[in-house]
């Protein structure tokens, strides 16, 4: 019995690039694990003179251009879709929430459902509200009827990263920390334990 390969959607959005970085890394790590992928950034929604106040901010969104942006059809194609948002006051950024808002449609043709979910976000601080981010975004998934699939402690990484609920990065205060060994690992485990819960799913249905 051949079983088709795992589909990923890694749908993010990102202001100035760390989630951007969180996001080609779960999807290197997919691919590797045999799953075939799409990335997808979500279009930008803040005012172009607050984009141009901040130089980061401006650089990202001239480097993603000519980049693909998020569809409806990405999310429904996907038999994971991973999603990213740096945290904003404890919670999902607008401008993923305003992607997510228009699945309407998708939702109420039950096009959403039995997909494998996670998330993963990144703050300036430690306790920036990365769990609650992730947590508030999971509870669009339940509205979904999607299997979230949270790392929890399942890979020893996951004592060094400290969190069960998905995954994320600290940049600093300056925005500008790099990803270390310990993010890298814990964001490999993600998509690695996502597709692999997917291809399980996959060869049940196959041999039903």
């Amino acid at each position: 019995m051949t079983i088709a390969p795992v589909k990923v959607s890694v749908v993010y959005y990102s202001s100035t690039g760390t989630t951007q970085r969180m996001a080609e890394r779960l999807g290197q790590a997919a691919e590797k694990a045999g799953a075939e992928v799409r990335l997808r950034h979500v279009e930008e929604l803040a005012p172009r003179e607050v984009v141009e106040s901040q130089d980061d901010w401006r650089a990202h969104l001239e480097e993603v251009a000519d980049q693909p942006t998020a569809t409806p059809e990405d999310v429904t194609w996907a038999d994971v879709v991973l999603f990213g948002t740096p945290t904003r006051f404890g919670n999902v950024a607008s401008q993923l929430k305003q992607f997510i808002d228009t699945l309407g449609p998708q939702w109420g043709q039950g096009q959403l459902a039995d997909k494998v979910y996670a998330g993963f976000t990144s703050s300036q601080t430690t306790h920036g509200g990365q769990e609650s981010t992730l947590l508030a975004l999971y509870t669009t998934i339940h509205h979904f009827g999607g299997l979230i699939v949270s790392p929890g402690y399942t890979d020893p990484v996951k004592f060094a990263d400290g969190n069960p609920y998905g995954v994320g990065h600290v940049t600093g205060a300056d925005n500008d920390a790099p990803l270390g060994s310990t993010e890298h690992d814990a964001l490999d485990h993600l998509a690695e334990r996502a597709v692999e819960v997917a291809r399980r799913l996959k060869a049940g249905e196959a041999a039903a």
